[in-house]
């Protein structure tokens, strides 16, 4: 009876994640794979997101946030682009 319990769980929950928009389940796999606040860029490295600390960023965008991409392309980009580049991939 557990078992068969178990199994209807997870079969709901697959399903559920099945059901949500492409773009969260590519999300919360990436999320899943890299950790929180990190991503899976082109190369299939993960990277820290944009965020306020300068520490290791490769460029400051032009909202405030830092970002530590290993790629010029793409970065800043939802973050009103490239104020300064500090380390040019």
């Amino acid at each position: 009876m557990r078992l068969l319990r178990r199994a209807t769980i997870a079969g709901f929950a697959a399903a559920a994640l099945l059901a949500a928009p492409a773009t969260a389940r590519q999300q919360t796999a990436a999320t899943a794979l890299c950790g929180h606040d990190y991503y899976r860029n082109v190369s299939g490295h993960c990277v820290h997101r944009p965020a306020a600390s300068p520490a290791g960023a490769t460029a400051h965008c032009r909202d405030g946030t830092y970002s530590y991409s290993q790629h010029a392309s793409g970065t800043c980009s939802h973050h009103g682009g490239v104020a300064v580049w500090i380390h040019h991939p």
